[in-house]
């Protein structure tokens, strides 16, 4: 039985795990990698904070993620991609309420940001 996630180390395992899977996905990682090209050292330790904002309230993230996104050229299987891997990496290496809420979260991001980049109707946000 594994685990839920409960600490900052899970938060740290599930985010270096995750982009781990993004980094080796032929559709993400030319995107994070090429693109944007994200300074891993800097990035991860924000994306600790954001996930321990979400999951833990801990209140860390200060940052506004939405807009740096804007300028990527991500359409709407970016997001399945993203989501799907997620999932994945949650499903690998947790269990219970706190990795259920994580992927409902991640899962919530995605669609909020589809619709701001006009990559999804009202009508799609129930499905």
């Amino acid at each position: 039985m594994k685990k839920d996630i409960s600490t900052q180390e899970d938060i740290k395992l599930l985010v270096n795990t995750f982009y781990h899977h993004v980094n080796q996905d032929e559709l993400l990682s030319p995107v994070f990698n090429g693109f944007a090209n994200v300074e891993w050292q800097q990035h991860l330790p924000i994306m600790y904070s954001f996930w321990s904002s979400l999951l833990f309230g801990s209140m860390s993230y200060k940052g506004q993620p939405f807009p740096k996104h804007m300028r990527l050229p991500i359409q709407q299987e970016h997001f399945l991609r993203w989501t799907a891997l997620f999932t994945k990496t949650v499903d690998e290496l947790f269990e219970g309420v706190k990795a259920r809420e994580a992927k409902q979260k991640a899962k919530s991001i995605a669609r909020i940001f589809q619709m701001k980049m006009g990559l999804l109707s009202i009508l799609d946000k129930e499905g």
